[in-house]
């Protein structure tokens, strides 16, 4: 199967996805879980392309057990954060602007969440798609280098996922800056190890032919997370509900991992 093929394949796939979870929505009233299905709907690209792909065997086994082990893993996290904490309020503002302009609800929610997701996700996996739909050349020191950067990007979002998890747990966090472990060195570890997965999965898929077109995905997360819908809007709302965020900013790398710039107080 070509990769155009693959593309439609998936395309369809996600279509009938999207309007599934869309239906639960009109349901629950909250599209707050989409965030989970946006990692879980990436495995299921690559599960799909894994079946209907007849590309390079071993591609297509690092390509796919890479993604799945970070969607299920990351898709998990935010599925089980949002059962804990409920409506995510950017959703809920973003809805509520739409609707205020005359868009009816379903629409809002149809159209500029699940929807738009679903392209946005074709767009982000690219690498899968594309890794998979060609059985030549064989993995080589690229494709090796970009399996060990996404595994090392797998693990590094977990462990900052997890040390954030432990530090909203205690009492004692109340109010505070997370600035400790992996926190410490950038002040968004979680989504440095996102973007590690992809690029990883991306130079994985860079030698096949056409493979350097697989970038635009990693590259427009990369995008997404640092100056689109991730960073911004996080650091906006701490800057407004933890005082001391701002000597944090001051002193912490905002996304690749850097040692905490000297003469700045930093958490024991």
């Amino acid at each position: 199967m070509t990769f155009p093929d693959l593309l439609t394949l998936n395309a369809g796939v996600i279509l009938i996805t999207m309007i599934g979870l869309w239906l639960v929505d009109l349901r629950l009233r909250d599209v707050s879980f989409i965030d989970a299905f946006w990692a879980f709907n990436m495995g299921l690209v690559a599960v799909v392309d894994w079946f209907a792909a007849d590309g390079d065997p071993t591609r297509q086994a690092l390509l796919t057990g890479l993604c799945l082990a970070w969607a299920l893993r990351l898709g998990g996290h935010l599925f089980m954060r949002w059962r804990r904490q409920g409506e995510d309020r950017r959703y809920a503002s973003l809805l509520g602007r739409l609707t205020a302009r005359g868009l009816p609800g379903w629409a809002a929610s149809l159209v500029f969440v699940f929807l738009l997701q679903g392209v946005l996700l074709l767009l982000v996996s690219l690498p899968v798609q594309i890794g998979q739909a060609f059985d030549h050349p064989p993995v080589g020191p690229l494709g090796w280098a970009g399996a060990t950067l996404a595994a090392f990007g797998v693990a590094f979002e977990a462990v900052a996922d997890h040390q954030l998890a432990r530090f909203r747990a205690s009492p004692d966090s109340a109010g505070q800056v997370m600035d400790r472990g992996l926190w410490r060195y950038t002040r968004h570890p979680n989504y440095f190890g996102d973007a590690c997965v992809w690029w990883g999965l991306g130079l994985i898929a860079c030698e096949v032919p056409w493979g350097w077109v697989a970038l635009a995905g990693p590259a427009f997360l990369t995008f997404t997370l640092m100056k689109w819908s991730g960073a911004p809007l996080l650091e906006k709302g701490m800057a407004s509900t933890r005082p001391g965020y701002g000597d944090y900013v001051r002193r912490t790398s905002g996304f690749i991992p850097w040692p905490p710039r000297a003469g700045q107080s930093t958490a024991r």
